[in-house]
């Protein structure tokens, strides 16, 4: 399974389109076999689903999404998970260990990189 995150730095990117790129992980019976970084190719309406879809991602982790981004993954058959915050490795830790829950909040102020309040 492979897991993204979007990322700014060593964080969880506040909205997933605006991060500086993707952390993926390739996890196998709970365990981290593989972990790289893919570079945001740019933030265009329904190309990042589809991208990473075509990567093998299975699940993609953020702190904020737009509906339709939410909606354009699930139809890409990849898992939603927002509202996640703090550093890449504690957001894997719990998600591998099934702490790690979506808050199903919808951001939309998606046209304001880094303008995405919690909801």
């Amino acid at each position: 399974m492979k897991i993204a995150i979007a990322k700014e730095g060593s964080f969880v990117s506040g909205h997933f389109g605006h991060c500086e790129g993707f952390e993926v992980f390739e996890v196998d019976n709970q365990e981290i076999k593989e972990r790289k970084f893919i570079e945001n190719p740019g933030h265009r309406p329904g190309f990042l689903p589809v991208f990473l879809s075509e990567k093998g991602v299975n699940v993609i982790i953020a702190g904020g999404m737009g509906a339709t981004a939410q909606d354009l993954f699930k139809e890409n058959n990849i898992s939603v998970i927002v509202g996640a915050q703090g550093k890449l490795e504690d957001v894997m830790h719990a998600y591998i260990n099934n702490q790690l829950k979506s808050t199903n909040s919808v951001c939309t102020e998606h046209e304001h990189a880094g303008e995405c309040e919690e909801h």
